[in-house]
């Protein structure tokens, strides 16, 4: 090789699913010798976590794709930001002699912008599974075949979204791992935290609140099952992207006019999952759109919970129905309240799919193979 630095950047300095992955990443090139730099728009728990691992983190305005910026208006001003950090991440680029870059999700476009004009190899690792609107989704598929050396993908389910018009021959699913060390036999007391009783039974769903994720649909649930259960307490926990705090106002709304304010908590961001998820009897994740390989499902499964999750995306390679979970539908709420009704009326099966769904998560996602698998795919696109 004639250097081993790679320049990473990823879309935002949260830590959910997608930027606790990056921290994997950042962790799995430096597992196999190469020394990484992140790039992020704005400051944030993210770069406090790298920066504390000893990984340079630098701040630079990348024009993240949002949908808010789906208009005319918002597209000229994307142009505008992307096309100013292409040119400043080419000058990065040449500048420190970075050998290859790595783009962390498909909607930033700046760094596969910078790398084409600096002359070094580009890899998109693609975390959405995009399927409208129909001109973004071509578009993107254009850039991972015009500018990705090689697309990696987070799942299945992502790859196969994009064929055939993708490139097959340059793609490469590489499942996401975590350490799982703070979920596994972790015997929070939510109960306690909430002030609800031990008898209860508490259904939690953690993610980033927004169109994707389905909170509103985890309350229709929510709202028919406390038709038939009174032992019943259902947790949200996340928050949202500026801008899009509507969305809480929504729930909250719902959650008022239904009369469910005593049965259901919104805790707002945290960032002790594995405590949730601990204290935790059942989770779900009701995606009501393609949800690539989402975090918090490996997070209940290291926790040995039950999942209940919509038969979208990623969601069928980490659960297997009937065995760990149930899968079910993404629009009927009655066929899926029903489904949680079986867990709800049996202990001992939560039980025994929680503990399958831990073997299984140790089995095929750990943080020790994915460091291997990533590090060394990295690696040989680096030597080609």
């Amino acid at each position: 090789m004639k250097n081993n630095k790679v320049l990473v950047l990823h879309s935002s300095s949260d830590l959910y699913g997608a930027s606790n992955s990056v921290v994997r990443s950042l962790m799995a090139l430096r597992h196999v010798g190469l020394e990484p730099m992140l790039l992020l728009s704005e400051t944030g728990p993210l770069s406090q976590k790298v920066e504390a691992l000893g990984i340079e983190v630098r701040i630079l305005r990348l024009g993240v794709i949002r949908r808010k910026y789906f208009n005319l208006l918002g597209l000229l001003n994307r142009k505008y930001y992307i096309l100013r950090a292409s040119l400043k991440i080419r000058r990065i680029i040449e500048k420190e002699s970075f050998q290859l870059v790595l783009t962390n999700t498909t909607v930033i476009f700046s760094g596969a912008f910078a790398a084409k004009l600096a002359g070094v190899k580009h890899i998109w690792h693609v975390r959405e599974t995009i399927t409208g609107p129909a001109f973004f989704k071509n578009f993107i598929t254009y850039l991972l075949n015009k500018t990705g050396h090689t697309n990696f993908f987070v799942s299945n389910a992502s790859r196969d979204n994009y064929l055939p018009k993708i490139q097959a021959e340059k793609t490469q699913v590489i499942y996401n791992g975590i350490e799982y060390s703070k979920f596994v036999d972790n015997a929070y007391d939510l109960k306690h935290e909430l002030g609800i009783s031990q008898d209860k039974i508490l259904i939690s769903m953690v993610a980033r609140v927004n169109l994707l994720k389905g909170q509103k649909y985890f309350l229709e649930i929510a709202k028919l099952l406390l038709l038939k259960n009174k032992n019943l307490h259902f947790i949200l926990a996340g928050d949202t992207f500026p801008g899009y705090e509507y969305l809480l106002e929504e729930l909250q709304e719902y959650i008022v006019s239904n009369n469910l304010v005593h049965n259901i908590k919104d805790l707002g961001f945290r960032s002790d999952v594995y405590n949730i998820m601990g204290g935790s009897d059942i989770f779900v994740l009701p995606s009501i759109q393609h949800d690539s390989l989402p975090t918090t499902i490996l997070e209940a499964m290291a926790a040995a919970k039950p999942v209940i999750a919509t038969a979208l995306g990623g969601s069928t390679e980490m659960v297997v129905n009937g065995e760990t979970g149930f899968l079910i539908p993404h629009d009927d709420a009655k066929v899926a309240a029903e489904k949680i009704q079986e867990l709800i009326d049996n202990p001992e099966l939560r039980s025994q799919m929680g503990l399958k769904g831990q073997e299984r998560l140790k089995q095929y996602f750990s943080i020790d193979a994915y460091l291997e698998n990533f590090g060394k795919a990295v690696l040989e696109v680096i030597n080609q």
